[in-house]
């Protein structure tokens, strides 16, 4: 299998509070085969280079090492058509949810069409908040036990390594996604990020978005573009909607 199938593939520790589980994650990363390790504000500065982190990673050193650590998730995802955050909890609002087995076709598909697919996981006590999520373009949950559906950090991501290395060996016939859409013209969840900000500046400056009183009007458009997977000339004209809500002030 061409390696660059496991290199499209980023893996985003958000908040992380423990040394041990990202030392733990680098590991069971360098065992399945993959190695784009992403810190997004954790707790403790630094944190890869923390003893525990490399007492727990083992042999995978070279995966700590090479782990990007930043403050902005919109970065970390950028350039990427799929965005996977991983939670069991239900939402109101935010992406649409998928069950991991659809996520891995989803992955599959997209790796095999030379996209880039971001895999988001949130801090170990709360899970991904709103705001993260709204970075994402799907909810993804493992099935577990319904009365007990906990994973530890590390384990769930193992569960995703394990599995996704699985999909990606079976096949690679180009044929089997015959009719998909063509993932280089989908937006980023970034984009539709900005795209959203500007509408809610226009909404406000025509008097339909009261900023004092917002209720649900944003996170509803949030969900509804979620669902519509933007491809990057609909931003561009959304965004010129806005411009003219703008220019009406």
């Amino acid at each position: 299998m061409n390696h660059d199938k496991f290199e499209s593939i980023r893996w985003v520790l958000v908040k992380t509070s423990h040394p041990g589980n990202v030392g733990s994650a680098a590991r069971a990363l360098k065992t399945m085969g993959f190695s784009d390790l992403r810190l997004i504000n954790p707790k403790i500065k630094d944190i890869a280079k923390h003893s525990e982190a490399i007492a727990l990673a083992s042999g995978a050193l070279n995966i700590l090492e090479s782990s990007q650590e930043s403050s902005s998730l919109s970065t970390a995802i950028q350039g990427c058509p799929l965005v996977l955050g991983l939670t069991s909890r239900d939402r109101e609002f935010g992406p649409p949810a998928l069950d991991w087995e659809s996520a891995r076709t989803l992955i599959q598909e997209t790796v095999m069409n030379h996209g880039e697919v971001a895999l988001v996981f949130g801090p170990e006590r709360t899970g991904l908040d709103n705001e993260h999520l709204a970075l994402c373009t799907h909810r993804v949950w493992l099935e577990a036990n319904p009365d007990y559906p906990s994973l530890n950090l590390a384990q769930a991501l193992m569960v995703c390594a394990y599995s996704l290395r699985e999909r990606l060996s079976e096949a690679e016939d180009l044929a089997m996604l015959a009719n998909r859409e063509k993932l280089a013209e989908l937006a980023d969840p970034a984009a539709v990020a900005a795209m959203l900000d500007h509408w809610r500046e226009g909404l406000e400056a025509i008097g339909y978005l009261d900023p004092s009183n917002p209720k649900k009007l944003m996170p509803r458009l949030q969900a509804l573009f979620a669902r519509s997977r933007l491809h990057k000339e609909e931003i561009d004209l959304l965004r010129g909607i806005a411009k003219q809500m703008l220019l009406r002030k």
